[in-house]
């Protein structure tokens, strides 16, 4: 397995991407791969965790902190860093977390070579280490430019009120004030420079002058980032952070060891493609660099930790298509994400009375708190540059059942009750109550139903019985009795005074009437499910036929008059995603049919997509049909050049619910996995060229290793 990313292009328009690709981090902050020179212009940032901050009326968003690997090299006063250099390559060692880099620039003294490897430490999560290498020819007169950059990328700040500097012998601090008054992010750099040189302080900077010698000039780097939402005194924890951090050897020491022990656990093998292995595991660098170890209550925003886009939220996409992942290979980070749910139950339960509604109305973009992002103006209209109402905040009311999912699909897989215990069974409860006060009854059909809603097509709004959001809503139903059984046997003193205290046993009532009377549309004569009411009455024409009607790509193909809403043609897999949930309710005839049906009718206008039409696929036993979709999902962030904008709003970012779908496919979909019974069980289903697959679960507290062959599979419980 070859473990490595390599990009040799330099061009500007390739920037957005690699700095996507490169990325390092360790799910306290990830660090764009842009290069070491870059600033805001080419969106470099330390994007930080579970901190956010409002400026006016724009949108809320996550924090980057002032840039503490920013270096620069001059000859002759003039920057290395922009023009066409001579040579270029940039690496990605995702095995072991490490970006490089090394570039080549033609001067009037002959060609100077930069080169840089930095890393985000995975076991200790404050610190970011680098190390830059000039080497030129002798005698000639360098600069070595090294600084907190207070040049900040930011989409709707400022962020920082004030930013203020100061120099500790060989180190450099910052101390930001972040402009809502009550949040600080401080920063250190500790240099160490391996010749001798002139150094000059400036504000926020050391600038190092010296001849280079015939030996290479390396700048070491060891830096460590604090904020309020770590401790009182952030400027404090960051010295004694860097006093405590070492040096660059045994920090690069500890950080790779802190990375195989992910991977003896958590890598794949693919017998037979080569690519998809590295392709896959590239996938898993990204979702394991940005899972948040380093607390038990964070989740995984939708793009990570790649920048303040989508505005830093934890969307559905968390529970749906990442936490598989980490629930069967590392199922304490599983945990915090379902925790993260749990703790943000009391936003849900006032977002759902804002509404007029009861119980838990989980925010589509949840911040911190659960404090929901989204806003009813969420696009920008290309034409008028005016904001688009759109329903994403008050429609998409799957959200909730996404959540009570999560914690039933923790508890089931672990075999641990305690988080049903701490709140997961109120949790889901709660959710049930909220689809409860959701439902309408037709004079005319003895059946409930749900209205005007959006489904995960999303490009139309407001429709009613939606197939995937009836059939979730059903579901938290009985998942909700299941969870109230579970409260009792274990606490029952806790699951009394809730009853008593919100009027459980009522609840309980209606939730199972409504079990058994909520309408799920089922198939037609055809053998299709109608995405919603009405669905088959809207003109049916070819995906690029919609796209032709464009006047401007970045145009929004849904809302009120969208190319696309008055179409057949869907944004992403809704159907196909209900069917692939819920597949042992249909026959592998009738998924084929709604496979054939949905597939050519889907934009896949979203990176969530493919996974689905690859799972269901598989569950109807057509490998070869779902291997392009897995290869969509497994490259989405190796090939780059997904969609960037959503009107005019940029949407451009790593992609970890794609990771995790194309790990969802070849773990539950290639290889069958199913831990429902008293013990796991693997059915391959693999595609043409694999003679081989091998990959390590948890269950139920376990190990296990599965290995399967085009004809055989087998799991073996490992120590």
């Amino acid at each position: 397995m070859a473990w490595v990313m390599e990009q040799t292009t330099l061009a500007p328009e390739a920037v957005p991407d690699n700095g996507n690709r490169f990325l390092v981090g360790n799910g306290y902050m990830g660090v764009r791969g842009t290069l070491d020179e870059h600033g805001a212009d080419e969106l470099a940032a330390v994007n930080l965790a579970g901190i956010y901050d409002r400026v006016g009326d724009g949108w809320r968003e996550p924090l980057n902190a002032p840039n503490p690997l920013h270096t620069v090299v001059r000859v002759d006063g003039a920057a290395l860093s922009g023009g066409v250099p001579k040579s270029h390559v940039q690496r990605l060692d995702f095995r072991h977390g490490i970006a490089s880099r090394g570039t080549v620039w033609g001067t009037p003294h002959g060609p100077v070579k930069v080169e840089s490897r930095r890393f985000a430490h995975l076991a200790q999560p404050h610190i970011l280490a680098s190390r830059y290498t000039v080497t030129a020819g002798q005698g000639v007169e360098l600069e070595l430019f090294a600084d907190i950059d207070r040049d900040i990328w930011e989409i709707y700040g400022p962020h920082y009120s004030e930013i203020q500097f100061r120099q500790e012998g060989d180190t450099l601090l910052c101390l930001a004030e972040v402009q809502n008054g009550k949040d600080l992010v401080a920063v250190g750099r500790r240099c160490v420079l391996s010749c001798g040189a002139e150094r000059i302080a400036g504000e926020g900077s050391f600038t190092y002058r010296f001849a280079a010698g015939s030996s290479p000039a390396t700048l070491t780097s060891v830096c460590a980032v604090y904020t309020t939402a770590d401790t009182s005194d952030p400027l404090a924890a960051v010295r004694a952070e860097l006093e405590k951090a070492g040096d660059w050897e045994g920090l690069s020491v500890s950080h790779e060891t802190a990375w195989e022990a992910v991977w003896a656990r958590g890598a794949v093998e693919i017998g037979g493609d080569p690519d998809a292995q590295d392709q896959m595991n590239y996938s898993l660098y990204h979702l394991n660099s940005i899972a948040p170890r380093h607390r038990g209550d964070l989740s995984i925003p939708a793009r990570g930790l790649s920048g303040q886009t989508y505005k830093g939220a934890v969307f559905w996409d968390s529970e749906m298509f990442i936490l598989d992942y980490f629930l069967y290979t590392q199922p304490e980070v599983a945990r915090s994400m379902v925790r993260y749910r749990i703790e943000t139950l009391p936003g849900a339960l006032e977002k759902a009375e804002s509404y007029g509604w009861q119980g838990a109305f989980y925010a589509w973009e949840s911040q911190e708190g659960g404090f929901d992002a989204c806003s009813d103006y969420n696009v920008t209209d290309v034409f008028t540059k005016r904001p688009m109402r759109t329903f994403f905040k008050d429609k998409q009311v799957h959200i909730s059942a996404a959540v009570a999912r999560a914690v039933m699909f923790y508890t089931e897989t672990t075999g641990d009750v305690s988080l049903l215990v701490e709140g997961g069974a109120r949790t889901v409860l709660e959710c049930a109550r909220f689809y409860h006060s959701l439902l309408v009854r037709r004079a005319t059909a003895g059946r409930w139903e749900i209205h005007d809603v959006i489904g995960p097509d999303e490009y139309h709004e407001r429709v009613n019985n939606n197939a995937y959001t009836n059939r979730m809503a059903l579901e938290t139903f009985r998942w909700a009795v299941e969870a109230a059984r579970i409260w009792e046997r274990e606490d029952k003193a806790g699951y009394t005074a809730f009853l008593l205290k919100e009027g459980g046993e009522g609840l309980l009532a209606q939730i199972k009437q409504a079990a058994v009377t909520l309408y799920v549309p089922q198939p037609g004569e055809n053998g299709v499910i109608p995405q919603f009411d009405g669905y088959f009455d809207l003109e049916d024409v070819p995906v690029d036929e919609v796209r032709g009607r464009l006047l401007d790509p970045r145009e929004y193909w849904g809302g009120a008059y969208g190319v696309a809403s008055h179409t057949q043609v869907l944004k992403q897999a809704d159907v196909v995603t209900m069917m692939e949930m819920f597949h042992q309710d249909y026959t592998p005839e009738v998924m084929e049919r709604n496979w054939n049906y949905y597939e050519p009718r889907t934009e896949h206008g979203s990176s969530l997509s493919a996974c689905m039409y690859a799972l269901l696929a598989c569950r109807f036993g057509r490998a070869g049909l779902a291997y392009p979709f897995f290869l969509k999902s497994a490259q989405a962030d190796w090939l780059g050049g997904g969609k960037q904008w959503a009107g005019l709003v940029y949407i451009g970012g790593t992609h970890p619910a794609a990771a995790g779908g194309a790990w969802k496919v070849l773990a539950e979909g290639f290889a069958g996995l199913n831990c429902t019974g008293e013990a796991p069980v693997v059915r391959p289903c693999l595609p043409a060229g694999w003679n081989g697959l091998r990959f390590h679960f948890c269950c139920r507290g376990k190990w296990y290793l599965a290995e399967l062959t085009p004809d055989r599979g087998t799991v073996t419980p490992v120590e």
